[in-house]
């Protein structure tokens, strides 16, 4: 779910060539879940080998980020680790969820209602162990970094943005601008559309710029946390009944401290239990990151593994080439 806040942030798109050179730290499960939501057959069903194991993970893996390295984009992977006690309401939420859209599919199963089928499976995608784990094992033999997080992705990779090991953090969500990055990208792809309801919807690269959000809101940084409070997070889902963002926005310009806001309101939650897991989250500070070249023995292991064809792994092989090395083999074949 992550922050409310979107309809108040502005947002600039951009071309994907002004990211050329820049280095990204991808919220993983965020782009992951992407994948085996919209990779999918026509009912509904994700893409499988021949041994019944899902797919769809590596297929938008091994296509989407070659495809951004081409372009000069230098990608790292933050996978989440344990999640904050804080979190389990929204987790309870979710796994609730999930169990309503698998019967439901049961239902549309066994009417053939293809789509039925289509929409309640996309409500029971589930995130694996063995998904996490191959999408690392297959990141990290096309050369990227992959950093497992001791807690929130959002706030590792906003960590690494902070510290100028990266540019930016890749996200749909806003969360990491609570934790400080100072710029989130969004939509991040070449090909400028995505699968929404069925259908494809023209999509564009977007960067947040954290100081310029800010700005324009007039606000600082414990304001804008006061502020997604307010308006619900995944620590406190639905914020404060009957209070939007435009409100919320109204409130903490009123107010001005965290404090002074939450004096004024009640809440049938502890906001500063909610604030402290924001602002006590675990992170990893050694964290050094080396982009190697690809291992092409491993590429093929995982992807044959898994029925992908021969043509398909040579084409990603080829792509995974330096530009040098790609020339000279046309030079010399």
């Amino acid at each position: 779910m992550g922050v409310a806040i979107s309809e108040l942030i502005p947002k600039e798109e951009i071309q994907i060539n002004h990211l050329r050179g820049k280095k990204l730290a991808v919220d993983a499960s965020n782009v992951i879940y992407q994948f085996l939501a919209s990779i999918r057959q026509r009912d509904g069903a994700p893409l499988m080998d021949n041994s019944g194991n899902i797919t769809s993970h590596l297929l938008g893996l091994s296509t989407r980020i070659p495809n951004l390295m081409e372009q000069g984009i230098k990608l790292c992977f933050v996978f989440d680790g344990k999640p904050p006690v804080m979190k389990e309401a929204e987790s309870k939420r979710r796994r609730e969820k999930k169990a309503i859209a698998e019967e439901k599919l049961k239902e549309a199963t066994k009417d053939h209602d293809i789509e039925s089928m289509a929409k309640f499976s996309k409500q029971t995608i589930k995130l694996t162990e063995e998904i996490k784990n191959e999408s690392m094992e297959f990141l990290e033999a096309i050369g990227i970094p992959v950093i497992q997080a001791p807690s929130e992705a959002e706030a590792q990779a906003a960590y690494l943005a902070e510290q100028g090991d990266v540019w930016g953090t890749v996200s749909q969500d806003a969360d990491t601008l609570l934790y400080s990055t100072p710029r989130l990208i969004r939509n991040l792809t070449i090909s400028q559309k995505k699968k929404l309801h069925g259908s494809y919807v023209k999509v564009t690269p977007q960067v947040i710029d954290l100081q310029k959000t800010l700005d324009e809101l007039e606000i600082n940084k414990e304001q804008l946390m006061a502020l997604s409070i307010l308006i619900g997070t995944d620590y406190n889902i639905g914020g404060v009944k009957g209070i939007g963002p435009k409100t919320g926005l109204k409130l903490v310009k009123e107010h001005k401290t965290i404090e002074k806001v939450f004096e004024n309101i009640e809440t049938n939650f502890d906001w500063k239990e909610v604030y402290n897991t924001f602002k006590e989250m675990k992170i990893k500070k050694d964290c050094h990151l080396v982009w190697k070249s690809p291992d092409q023995d491993k590429i093929k292991e995982i992807l044959t593994k898994h029925d992908f064809s021969e043509e398909r792994i040579n084409r990603l092989l080829e792509k995974l080439k330096p530009k040098k090395q790609k020339n000279l083999d046309k030079w010399f074949n």
